[in-house]
This record gives C-alpha cells, sequence and structure tokens, in this order.
C-alpha cells in the first residue's frame, strides 16, 4: 500500500482528483507542480496514515522507510541535504485535510535547525541575522506545537525583547538580539519539558508528523468540523515541503491573496503581504499587512508573476482561488491555493460573473451557491437615519451588522452566549483556539490582523459580521476593558454594549437599532429593485434555480403580511395555514374563548 506520494521536478504522484486520499493542500500542490506553476518540492503522506495512527497509537509500518525514501528524493529535486551542517534542507510540515479548516490544525516552518545547521543556514543565505530569526521561530513553532509549551510563554519573551531592543516589530531586531532569543526559548523549552530542545533533525520531522496527526483530535479542530458537517473519520494528510523563506530581507516577503474579492465578490486580484517576513505572520494577523497593489512597488517582477499565476490558476480550477505565496530573493513560490472562502453577497456575484464569463454554467452557478449561505443576504444593517458616531474605524472583514456586551474571551464569549446574551468577541487578534467563542459571538473586533487574518475568513465562512485591524483599539486585559486612543480617548469595559457595521468597518458604542435588509426591504415593498443592487443578483440567482429545480415550494403563513411576503420570496402557494395564530388578532380571542366556555342551548 502506498501512504507517501512525491511532488516536484518532473511532475507530482498526485492530482486535485486525489483530495480524498492526499487532503485539499497535497491535491492541490501536486496540481499546481504538473501545471507547472512554480511550487516548492516536498512529498504528502495520505490522509488514511492520521486514521491508522489515531486508531493504533503508533506509526504504520514501513512508513518511516518510505517517508526515508521520499526525503532522500527532496534531497536531490533540492541540491541540500538533511542535517547537513554546510547545506542543510529545512522544511515545513503542514496539516491538509480533504475539507479545507483554515487555522485549525497545525503547522511547522523552518524544520532541521539546531545550534549546527543554523551556521549552515547563515553562511548558505549569506544572512546571519535571517538564520537566527528562522531559528527561533522553529523552536517557537516546534515547542508550542510539539513539545506544549504555552504559546504566549515564548511570545512574552519575544515582547520583552522587543522592548530591551527599542524595536518596534520583530524585524527590527539585531541578529545579537535574536540570538539571544534563541538561547532564552532554549531554557524556557528546558524549564517546561525538563528536557533540552531537540537538535537531531529526523527525531524533529517524526515529532511534527506525529503532532500534525494528533491535531485533528484538538478541540478547536473538532469544534470546526461539527460546525461545518465534516465527517470525523477523513483524517488529515501531512505535506513536508522544502522551505522557501520570505524572511530573507526586503526583497522576499510573503502574503495570502484572493483571485476576487471575497467580501464583495468583485473580478479584481485581492490580498495582502508583508515584506521580510513568514507565512504564518499574515495568516495570525500578528502584523497588519499591506495591501497586495504595493507588491507592485515593493517586489514588481515577484508582482507580475503572480497576477499571470492567479489568472492562470482561477481558469483552470473554473473557481475563486485563495492563493498563499512566498517570495525568496525576488523569486515566486506557490505554497497553497484553494476555493476561497467568501461572503454571501460575493458567492452570489461570482456565480453570476462565472456564467457571464462562459466559466461555468447556469446549474453549476446555482450549485456554487449553499442555501444557507443565501440566508446570509437577509442579515439586518445599522438604520440609515440613526444619529451615531463611530468611535473606531478598522477593516470591514465580514458585512453584516451586530450588537452585544463586549467580552475578551472565547470561553466567556460561549457562556454568556449559551446563557442567551448576544456578545461580541473582542480580540489583540484571533486564533483556531478562539473558533468556539467565534461560534457562539454575533461578532467578532480585532486589533490587529488583516482581510487575510484568521479572524476574517473565519468570520465569512460563518456569515459573521467581523472587522479586524482596528489600530487604535488597545487591549488592558488586567482591567477587562479595551481603549479606542485618538483626541479624546474612549475606554469600554467587558459587558458593555457596542455595534458593528461589518459593511463599513465602523465601530459604535451602545445598541444601535437595525433596519432589514434591501433583499427583504425590496419584498416588502419599501424599496424597489432598481435601488437594489443585491436584489437584483439575488433574484437573477433565483430565477435559474427555479429553471432547474424539480421540488415546488409553498410557504408556511398564518397572516396576509407572511403571504404576501413568501410571494415575494417565490413561494408558489400555501402549504400550511394556522387558523390559531389568526384567532389571536384583534378582538377574536375573546370570541374564541366564549365559545370555549360556552353552555350548550336549547
Amino acid at each position: 500500500m502506498k501512504r507517501v506520494y512525491f511532488f516536484g521536478p518532473g511532475g507530482a504522484e498526485g492530482d486535485r482528483a486525489m483530495k480524498q486520499l492526499l487532503g485539499g493542500k497535497g491535491a492541490n500542490l501536486a496540481e499546481m507542480t504538473n501545471l507547472g506553476v512554480p511550487v516548492p518540492p516536498g512529498f504528502t503522506i495520505a490522509c488514511p496514515v492520521c486514521v491508522e495512527y489515531l486508531r493504533d497509537g503508533a506509526f504504520p509500518d514501513a512508513l518511516r522507510e518510505e517517508v526515508g525514501v521520499h526525503l532522500a528524493r527532496l534531497e536531490d529535486a533540492t541540491g541540500r541535504r538533511f542535517g547537513d551542517p554546510a547545506n542543510p534542507l529545512l522544511v515545513s510540515v503542514r496539516s491538509g485535510a480533504a475539507v479545507s479548516m483554515p487555522g485549525m490544525m497545525e503547522t511547522i516552518l523552518n524544520l532541521g535547525l539546531n545550534d549546527i545547521t543554523v551556521h549552515g543556514l547563515a553562511r548558505q543565505s549569506g544572512n546571519a541575522r535571517f538564520a537566527y530569526d528562522s531559528y527561533r521561530r522553529f523552536i517557537q513553532m516546534y515547542g508550542d506545537v510539539v513539545l506544549g509549551v504555552p504559546h504566549h510563554s515564548f511570545e512574552q519573551l519575544l515582547s520583552a525583547k522587543r522592548v530591551t531592543s527599542d524595536a518596534t516589530i520583530d524585524s527590527e531586531l539585531s541578529e545579537e538580539a535574536l540570538r539571544n532569543l534563541v538561547e532564552e526559548y532554549k531554557s524556557l523549552v528546558r524549564k517546561v519539558t525538563g528536557e533540552s530542545f531537540p537538535m537531531d533533525p529526523v527525531h524533529q520531522l517524526w515529532g511534527a508528523i506525529e503532532a500534525v496527526w494528533k491535531s485533528w483530535t484538538l478541540k478547536k479542530a473538532i469544534d470546526y468540523r461539527r460546525v461545518n458537517g465534516i465527517p470525523e473519520s477523513l483524517g488529515t494528510g501531512v505535506n513536508v515541503v522544502a522551505m522557501v523563506f520570505g524572511n530573507m530581507g526586503d526583497d522576499s516577503g510573503t502574503g495570502v491573496a484572493f483571485t476576487r474579492n471575497p467580501s464583495t465578490g468583485e473580478r479584481k486580484f485581492y490580498g495582502e503581504f508583508l515584506v521580510n517576513a513568514q507565512g504564518e505572520d499574515v495568516v495570525a494577523g500578528i502584523r497588519t499587512p499591506l495591501s497586495i497593489d504595493q507588491m507592485a512597488e515593493k517586489l514588481p517582477g515577484a508582482y507580475t508573476e503572480l497576477i499571470e499565476t492567479q489568472n492562470r490558476l482561477e481558469q483552470h480550477f473554473r473557481e475563486m482561488q485563495d492563493i498563499e505565496f512566498t517570495v525568496e530573493r525576488g523569486k515566486l513560490y506557490l505554497l497553497q491555493t484553494r476555493s476561497g472562502k467568501r461572503t454571501a453577497a460575493a458567492a452570489v456575484r461570482v456565480a453570476l460573473d462565472m456564467v457571464d464569463e462562459g466559466m461555468i454554467e447556469q446549474r453549476e452557478a446555482v450549485q456554487r451557491v449553499p442555501p444557507d449561505q443565501l440566508d446570509q443576504l437577509l442579515h439586518p444593517v445599522i438604520e440609515p437615519g440613526v444619529r451615531a458616531t463611530a468611535i473606531a474605524t478598522g477593516l470591514p472583514a465580514s458585512p453584516g451588522a451586530a450588537s452585544g456586551v463586549v467580552v475578551f474571551d472565547a470561553d466567556a464569549a460561549e457562556q454568556r452566549a449559551a446563557q442567551g446574551e448576544s456578545v461580541v468577541l473582542v480580540r489583540e487578534e484571533t486564533t483556531p483556539e478562539d473558533f468556539h467563542g467565534m461560534v457562539a459571538a454575533r461578532a467578532i473586533l480585532t486589533a490587529r490582523g488583516g482581510m487575510t487574518s484568521h479572524a476574517a475568513v473565519v468570520a465569512r465562512g460563518m456569515g459573521k459580521c467581523a472587522i479586524v485591524g482596528v489600530k487604535s483599539l488597545h487591549m488592558d486585559a488586567d482591567h477587562r476593558r479595551f481603549t479606542i486612543q485618538g483626541d479624546e480617548d474612549v475606554v469600554v469595559q467587558e459587558g458593555e454594549w457596542i455595534t458593528l457595521d461589518g459593511g463599513t468597518g465602523r465601530v459604535y458604542r451602545g445598541d444601535l437599532p437595525t433596519t432589514p435588509s434591501d433583499i427583504v426591504q425590496v419584498v416588502r415593498g419599501t424599496l424597489t429593485a432598481a435601488e437594489a443592487p443585491t436584489y437584483q443578483a439575488f433574484a437573477r440567482l433565483m430565477g435559474w434555480a427555479d429553471e432547474v429545480r424539480r421540488l415546488k415550494v409553498r410557504a408556511n403563513a398564518d397572516t396576509p403580511q407572511d403571504a404576501r411576503i413568501a410571494r415575494g420570496f417565490g413561494a408558489e402557494g400555501i402549504g400550511l395555514c394556522r387558523t390559531e395564530h389568526m384567532f389571536f388578532e384583534g378582538d377574536r380571542i375573546t370570541a374564541m374563548r366564549e365559545m370555549i366556555v360556552a353552555r350548550d342551548e336549547g
């Protein structure tokens, strides 16, 4: 039984049709390799191996040998050797399930570094600062994911180092500061685990593979599968890929992009990137990134190639793509492509536009928009006439309007929502561990991150109102409050009401009144179709659905107003009319009571 599949020079052993076997990431890496898209070489351990491991609690027979064979192929493809002191091969180890679960399972970058190979990387790159930056990142990720050292413990050391180094962001730390940080990280690992950080690259690799499999059973992953109806039995693939580095200097960078706007569906390349950074910096929202348009100025050659590649991928997959990329010393590499998560409005527009562009047929367009996502188009917005001054503005990551009491952690959001409260989850930035709180919250607000951060992507996928990257928002976790800094600071305590307008990115104090969406207003007759582009798109898609459906739809309606609204939404009649609701109107209930208690006459 073959368990490991290679991709690299000369082609790949898989393709996009093998998602159930290789996972979405592995299948699409293979597909891009076969297309000739610039992808770093690597191999994928198939999803069923994860199921075997979780069932048996041990590595399957012969897996180590098969991985060793493919690791040797990867060495040949890159011209580097795993664990070599002078010319080390470094790899990333990433999860990849058959159904996309963004951020819910684990990733480890820069694997293969140790106290010896870091010198080889420094000589290889001619950049010692970069080498030690990569090493400290590896210790932090491996320590957190594999060894169980709390992530915040590493972050505290990193924050302290920025303060003592008078640095605002990580990329301003000097080589000496990073060398010292590596030693502090290793001391932290020894203190927490009682053991030294592992120096053997092979030991590191198997620890990472095992951690990725175990991440299938993490609470955040289980919660995500439950909310999204993903079977527990699938397991995840493991992708071992040669590292390419976006943190080599100002001619390097990393980013996430969409072939169309995921909020509106507009046919315009959309995304964000960071110079001198690694991929997790963008996705995790740790730094607020630059717009993808600015990449044309910073990295013009790579940007031109990226524009050509994203168009090619969308045409090939016939679907809006979500792309992760890295630029290493001016050279572009694609690390992932997948169908992009989008708002309901964007889903409708993309489906309609792709029909108009001749990319898909009408029947497929109807199938592209999940029925439960259409419900999001009916979400309310803040009443136009409301007089309120925004206390802050951020990036409008996911539309709709929502109000709730402020909470600062996911557990509190889940608990208060279970008691019937409307809550808004406020965080510096969200992580996959916050997923259960995001499910419970009416809306999400973050101080950091961009339109492709974890908070933005997950909120759009769930249809939750979200505003991210509010730079003026400063958290005070000790006192359970946040401050909006400006000409006059605004302090908001936990438990106070705020309102978010996900369409504009504005944050308001208090519980503001909302009004129905444009679609509902057109159906009710308070707005004309000509005044509502969203309704026009909705009606066009539903018209196509009427042409292919085989079932007739009748409404559950008890009043004339219910019947009018149902008719406006396309119902062909009344399927259930409950008379008891009619009897509650006006004085009718009195007559009904008199009838019930009346005595027989005659």
